[in-house]
């Protein structure tokens, strides 16, 4: 991994480590540390203990603050359905932080990158390694902007893949081809914005806007999915 993908990589989260070290550190997964003994890099297995237990306390206080009526059991299962494999890999894929991560050769041959336990095991690693280098606040912050705008509120705290909910509903329906197109990239580097156009059947149905493709491709499929009939 090359320095301008770290580089790339804050700008578009809006972050700056002090220590690059732990930044390199989390995206260093097992199997390249075997195949690599000689580089003096550390994997990302204890971040990810780490990270584990600040998103635990840092979660369970947004839940706590933001649905103060909830008793303690219905906060528990909420926390457990968004400190859980699945949402923390789709969390991962959101910020595309699998193309940074650093893999052995027979893992990336596997298609580690796209794994969702190794997806998840990194979100916890890079959480823990933002609370290492710039503390709890910093933490919060990160959540505050990526990720729990993007949390239901309806109490199933499960992020959805609209994209995956729209297509099944639209051949359900048998309207076409899905087509998602990026019509604006704005904003400079560090605060890059996209605006995508979701087509069906060559029609558009929704336009989404994000900090990533992705992220604007789920907005947009967000929108079409709630317009399409049942």
């Amino acid at each position: 991994m090359k320095h301008d993908r770290f580089d790339e990589l804050q700008q578009r989260l809006q972050l700056r480590f002090h220590t690059a070290r732990l930044l390199r550190q989390a995206f260093t997964h097992t199997s390249y540390v075997n195949e690599h003994r000689q580089s003096g890099l550390e994997h990302n297995e204890r971040l990810e203990f780490l990270g584990d237990a600040v998103l635990q306390l840092t979660v369970s206080e947004f839940l706590y603050r933001t649905f103060p009526e909830r008793p303690e059991g219905q906060l528990t299962r909420m926390r457990a359905s968004i400190v859980c494999e699945p949402s923390l890999a789709r969390f991962a894929d959101m910020l595309e932080l699998g193309v940074h991560v650093l893999l052995g050769r027979g893992e990336e041959q596997l298609g580690g990158r796209h794994r969702p336990a190794l997806l998840a095991d990194l979100f916890e690693s890079f959480v823990g390694a933002i609370y290492l280098d710039q503390g709890l606040d910093a933490v919060r912050s990160f959540l505050a902007q990526h990720i729990f705008p993007h949390i239901d509120s309806d109490g199933g705290l499960l992020v959805k893949d609209f994209k995956s909910m729209l297509q099944e509903k639209a051949q359900h329906i048998s309207l076409g081809m899905i087509e998602y197109r990026i019509t604006e990239e704005r904003g400079p580097a560090h605060d890059r914005e996209f605006v995508v156009d979701v087509l069906i059947g060559e029609r558009l149905y929704g336009t989404g806007i994000g900090r990533t493709k992705k992220e604007a491709e789920q907005q947009a499929a967000a929108e079409a999915w709630r317009k399409l009939p049942e």
